[in-house]
C-alpha cells in the first residue's frame, strides 16, 4: 500500500510537471515553424492542461481498467466546476465576459450532452471516438475562426515577451520529447498505483478514478487558476475550466475509445454523469443570475459549488465505506 501511494504521488508529480514542459516545448516549436499565437493558444496550450487525463486514460484503458479512464475524465469535469471555480470564486470575485457565455459555453453544454449519449448505453467503441474527436475538432476550428474574424486576444500567449526567450528548435523538440515520454512513464506509474490501491481498498477502478486520479490530473487546471489570481486575471479561471472540460468530454474519453472497445460500470451512468450534467448547467444558472446586471461568481456562489463538490466527495467517500463493511 505504501509503495502504491508513493507511486500514485510522485506519478502525479511527474505529470503535472512533464505536461509543462510539454506544452512550452510544443509553443517554441510552433512558433519557429510560423503557427499564430491564436492556433496555439486555442489547440496547444489547450491539449497540454488536458494531456495529463488524457495519457492517464489512454494507459488505464489499454491495460484493462476502463472504469478507472472513466472515472478520470468525469471526475476532473466535477473538480474543475465544483472544487476550481468554487475555491477561485471564494478568494476573489470572478467576472465572466458575456461573450463566454454566448459563445464558448454552448460549445461546453452541446459536449457534455454528445458524451452523455455516448455513454448512455454504458460502452464505447471506435465510432463513439471518431464522433467525440470530430466534435472537438469542429469546435476548434469554430472557436479559431471566431477568434479570428473578431480580432480577440488570448492570454499566457504574448507575441513579443516571448520571442525574446524564445528558446531554440533543438531545445524545444528536446523538451517535447522528454515531456512526452515522462507523460507516458508517469501516467503508467499512476495508473498501477491507483489500480494496487483500488484492489487493496476493495473499492472500484471507477472510485479511485473519480477521487485521488482525478484530483490530482485537475492540477495543472488548479495551478492556472491561483497563477491568474496572483495576476489580478480572475476573469480567465471560467475560460480555463470551460476549455479543459470541453477536452475532458471529448478527447479525454474519445481517444480511448477509438483504441479499444470497452464497457464502464453503470454507476457512472446513474450517479456521477448527473453530477457532472448537474455541475455544468448550475455553473451557467450561477453565471448569469441575477439578470441584467454584471455576470460574476460571486464568494457566496463559490461556495455553493465548492459544497456540491464537497457534498459529492462525502457521498463517494459513504459508497466506499459501505461496500468495504
Amino acid at each position: 500500500m505504501l509503495l502504491s501511494f508513493a507511486a500514485i504521488i510522485l506519478g502525479l508529480a511527474l505529470l503535472v510537471w512533464s505536461a509543462d514542459q510539454f506544452v512550452d516545448g510544443a509553443t517554441a516549436i510552433a512558433r519557429h515553424l510560423g503557427v499564430s499565437s491564436l492556433i496555439i493558444g486555442i489547440t496547444i496550450v489547450g491539449f497540454g492542461t488536458s494531456a495529463p487525463e488524457i495519457l492517464v486514460s489512454v494507459i488505464a484503458v489499454l491495460e484493462g481498467t476502463p472504469d478507472l479512464a472513466i472515472g478520470n475524465a468525469l471526475g476532473s469535469n466535477i473538480a474543475n466546476i465544483g472544487l476550481i471555480l468554487g475555491v477561485t470564486a471564494i478568494l476573489a470575485v470572478v467576472p465572466i465576459d458575456r461573450t463566454i457565455l454566448k459563445r464558448e459555453y454552448p460549445l461546453l453544454l452541446i459536449a457534455t450532452v454528445v458524451m452523455i449519449w455516448c455513454l448512455f448505453d454504458l460502452k464505447l467503441d471506435f465510432i463513439d471516438g471518431i464522433m467525440l474527436l470530430a466534435l472537438l475538432v469542429i469546435m476548434l476550428w469554430y472557436m479559431i475562426d471566431i477568434h479570428r474574424k473578431n480580432g480577440i486576444p488570448l492570454e499566457g500567449v504574448d507575441d513579443d515577451d516571448e520571442q525574446e526567450t524564445l528558446m531554440s528548435l533543438k531545445v524545444a523538440t528536446g523538451w517535447v520529447v522528454v515531456g512526452l515520454l515522462i507523460l507516458v512513464g508517469s501516467s503508467k506509474l499512476l495508473v498501477w498505483g491507483a489500480s494496487n490501491v483500488a484492489i487493496a481498498l476493495g473499492v472500484s477502478d471507477l472510485i479511485i478514478g473519480l477521487t485521488i486520479v482525478a484530483l490530482g490530473t485537475s492540477l495543472p487546471e488548479l495551478a492556472a487558476s491561483i497563477s491568474s489570481l496572483k495576476k489580478g486575471q480572475t476573469d480567465l479561471a471560467v475560460g480555463n475550466v470551460i476549455g479543459s472540460n470541453l477536452f475532458n468530454s471529448l478527447a479525454v474519453i474519445g481517444i480511448p475509445a477509438m483504441l479499444t472497445s470497452f464497457t464502464i460500470d453503470e454507476s457512472a451512468l446513474y450517479r456521477d454523469l448527473p453530477v457532472v450534467a448537474g455541475l455544468t448547467f448550475l455553473l451557467y444558472a450561477l453565471s448569469r443570475f441575477p439578470l441584467g446586471v454584471n455576470h460574476q461568481l460571486t464568494r457566496l456562489k463559490g461556495i455553493l459549488l465548492l459544497a456540491c463538490f464537497v457534498i459529492y466527495q462525502l457521498y463517494l467517500y459513504y459508497e466506499v465505506i459501505s461496500s468495504t463493511t
